[in-house]
């Protein structure tokens, strides 16, 4: 039987690559390009202090390499960003998604220590699971 009251626990992305507030432009752009995400935390402390998206990178990658050189992670990031609880059923966390218009999300644990990142592409492969296990041709 199908459920679909499940968790973002189920479908987030565990231990995501993360980068730290002083890294480059080039360093995150590198991080991205080897890991395949476009979507990085950026730790403080061991605690997640922001987001920068691929978005935000190719921004800044339009400025003279002087001043490309001068920009950080802290200084792009999404300060603060959106972050649910490991439990917050699936349809929830899209429906914030799209209300903020954000790309991610950051999961954390009960006892709300970060566990992870929920994505669009989290999303998505989400959404094909949950359609396929209604549909008992693609089973």
């Amino acid at each position: 039987m199908l459920q679909l009251n499940l968790p973002v626990e189920e479908f987030t992305t565990p231990d995501p690559v993360t980068a730290s507030e002083d890294a480059t432009i080039d360093e995150l752009r590198q991080l991205m390009a080897d890991h395949g995400v476009r979507h990085l935390p950026v730790m403080r402390g061991g605690e997640v202090a922001g987001v920068v998206s691929e978005r935000d990178v190719r921004l800044v990658s339009g400025l003279s390499l002087d001043h490309r050189k001068q920009v950080r992670a802290a200084d792009i990031m999404a300060a603060e960003p959106v972050s649910v609880a490991s439990t917050t059923p699936l349809d929830e966390v899209a429906y914030i998604m799209s209300d903020r218009k954000v790309g991610s999300v950051i999961v954390n644990d009960e006892d709300g220590r970060f566990l992870g990142i929920f994505t669009l592409t989290d999303a998505l492969n989400a959404l094909i699971e949950i359609a396929r296990a209604g549909d008992p041709r693609l089973q």
